[in-house]
């Protein structure tokens, strides 16, 4: 697993972990799922839910 030290989507290095293998982009506002191979994106809803991004980014 890498450590998250800038946003795949906007490059923002405002990032904060919430959880295991999880981050949340303040820049962006998109939440992070680090996986083995990649990074799933999401976007948080207007009512909490989250919404995958298409795409994801390769970790390394």
């Amino acid at each position: 697993m890498s450590l998250i030290t800038r946003c795949p989507r906007c490059q923002c290095r405002d990032i904060g972990r919430i959880g295991s293998h999880q981050y949340y982009c303040w820049g962006c506002c998109a939440e992070m799922v680090v996986g083995e191979r990649d990074i799933r994106l999401y976007e948080v809803g207007e009512d909490g839910t989250l919404v995958e991004v298409s795409g994801t980014a390769a970790v390394g």
